[in-house]
């Protein structure tokens, strides 16, 4: 019997791990593409090779933070200005995974690779859980806040206190980036404020880019909910991206879990299951202590038996 208790608390103690630690499987999902028209003319290989540079430099470097921004090239003319960024809630070997997938993916979507003469001058590969943006020195900038994809769900919630809840989750959501709130488990640390939480039947994310500051990620994220309500009405979920920043939320309704959204972002599935956990876990628990009851009770009971063979 103790046997059985000890192998019921060793359980209890590796399934959060063992059940979080597959739960980013969708991180390296395609979201967007984003390419400039312009190509380079480049017939002596330098801009190609300062891309390259950049994009391995990235790579190195989303080994040990979240996000970070450099500079490949020394020339104005040719060098190359770009930045990564992973998701919140990523550990570093997932990010820099992550990461590690976009430079090939760069030339297969947006082409001009350098190999026919001709290099895409900018262009951003978003994936689930990270990003790669890069630029020629002296592209014209865009502003922080330009949205650059949203997807809406097809459902609505049916639920006439929706948007009231919506609205307190996206307030939760603004003020957490400024503070670099986190709800659950999270990993990768670098910069950007990022946020994950849930109010009622809300779930809610949102990140912004290392660069800004927590009162201008404020902002950003603000805008982003902004649009989302704008863009997506009274849509069960929705994902908006902005230049500097993203935001995504989830409704689910009593009885129906969490609505999948296409796709489902992984900081959303990663507060589902977290709530699978605590509830399994606290089933384990449960479980741990009908059995030490049952242990205590016999061995109550084996002792009143024994006092009672004594007397006679």
């Amino acid at each position: 019997m103790k046997l059985i208790i000890h192998q019921v608390f060793i359980f209890w103690f590796f399934l959060p791990f063992s059940a979080i630690s597959g739960d980013h499987g969708d991180y390296k999902n395609l979201i967007f593409k984003g390419c400039a028209n312009q190509r380079y003319p480049d017939p002596t290989g330098v801009f190609s090779q300062n891309l390259k540079n950049l994009f391995a430099s990235l790579v190195s470097q989303s080994a040990q933070s979240s996000f970070a921004s450099t500079t490949s090239g020394t020339d104005n003319a040719t060098a190359v200005i770009g930045v990564f960024q992973c998701r919140g809630d990523l550990h570093a070997p997932q990010c820099s995974d992550c990461v590690s997938k976009i430079p090939k993916l760069v030339s297969k979507l947006c082409g001009g690779g350098g190999d026919d003469g001709n290099v895409v001058v900018a262009a951003r590969v978003q994936l689930a859980g990270c990003y790669i943006r890069y630029e020629i020195s002296g592209f014209p900038q865009t502003s922080g806040t330009e949205m650059l994809f949203r997807l809406c769900g097809k459902k609505q919630s049916g639920d006439p206190g929706f948007s009231g809840k919506r609205d307190t989750a996206f307030d939760m959501a603004e003020n957490g980036v400024k503070t670099g709130g986190v709800s659950g488990t999270g990993g990768g640390g670098g910069g950007g404020g990022f946020y994950a939480g849930q109010y009622e039947s809300v779930y809610v994310l949102g990140q912004c880019e290392g660069s800004l500051g927590n009162s201008d990620c404020g902002e950003c994220v603000k805008d982003g909910f902004e649009k989302a309500k704008s863009e997506c009405g009274e849509s069960n979920s929705g994902q908006v991206y902005l230049h500097k920043c993203f935001v995504s939320y989830s409704y689910y309704s009593q009885g129906q879990g969490v609505p999948n959204i296409e796709p489902l972002s992984g900081g959303e599935k990663r507060q589902h299951t977290e709530r699978t956990i605590a509830l399994a876990v606290g089933g384990v628990f449960v479980l741990g202590f009908v059995i030490v009851c049952l242990l205590v009770l016999r061995s109550a009971m084996k002792k009143k038996k024994t006092t009672k063979y004594d007397a006679y």
